[in-house]
């Protein structure tokens, strides 16, 4: 930030030089992804089937989104006739105040193509909110919101946080951010054999780099594919020409 700052100055002519060009950044540590193995993710969906973020759960890891796009999806952005949901705003706490943003970067608008369990999930909570709608009478405040709380306000995102950790806990499952569960979707897609490109697409990532470097690594099997295919062309099993 300084060091655009300063470069920005340079150009207004307003100093000489950038000096923070010439400082040697601290070389960036990238904590290991560590996402809920298939098993986990499977033992901790019906684990959370009857609780009431279960829904939310089920959603984000299959299909990614980030907690902020998770928060802020409307029901006018899901169509479950079509098996799709269109990710068009994240909910963002602005001056204190949990506001509809757009979204992280230009490519995480998207339209996300849902498996038949989280379709089926989507209904589970369409109809525990028309419930919840009825309870609360006039308290609900009708923001569209899919995942909202028991009157209709946005969630707060340390307290989905505390409960999704206590339920791993009751699970028996590993500690993970919530975060952690869009790894997870990356992971599945990965073992899945999906295409990097596609998996960058339904992640909403700028870069395919950015889902290689972060996720390629969690799937061995692509590194076995990787040694066979050498092994074929070395041996002639796979020559062209």
């Amino acid at each position: 930030m300084l060091r655009r700052a300063l470069g920005q100055a340079l150009k207004w002519g307003l100093v000489t030089r950038n000096v923070a060009t010439l400082v040697d950044p601290p070389r960036a540590v990238r904590k290991p992804v560590q996402p809920l193995t298939a098993n986990q993710a499977r033992a901790f969906l019906a684990f959370t089937k009857g609780d009431r973020p279960g829904p939310l759960f089920h959603v984000a890891i299959t299909t990614g989104l980030r907690q902020g796009e998770l928060f802020g999806l409307r029901w006018q952005d899901v169509d479950l006739t079509a098996g799709t949901l269109a990710v068009r705003h994240a909910m963002q706490r602005v001056a204190g105040v949990p506001t509809l943003v757009e979204p992280k970067t230009t490519l995480s608008h998207r339209t996300v193509t849902l498996p038949a369990s989280a379709i089926a999930a989507l209904k589970a909570q369409r109809t525990r909110q028309l419930e919840e709608r009825l309870l609360a009478g006039g308290r609900w405040q009708d923001r569209g919101l899919v995942f909202a709380s028991t009157i209709g306000t946005p969630l707060e995102p340390s307290n989905v946080t505390h409960r999704f950790q206590r339920l791993l806990a009751e699970a028996g499952l590993p500690r993970q951010r919530f975060h952690d569960l869009r790894h997870c979707a990356a992971s599945l897609l990965l073992a899945g054999n999906v295409a990097p490109r596609t998996i960058m697409g339904i992640l909403g990532h700028s870069q395919i780099g950015l889902t290689m470097n972060t996720y390629a690594h969690l799937s061995p099997a692509l590194e076995h594919d990787a040694a066979r295919a050498l092994d074929d062309v070395l041996t002639g099993a796979r020559c062209q020409g």
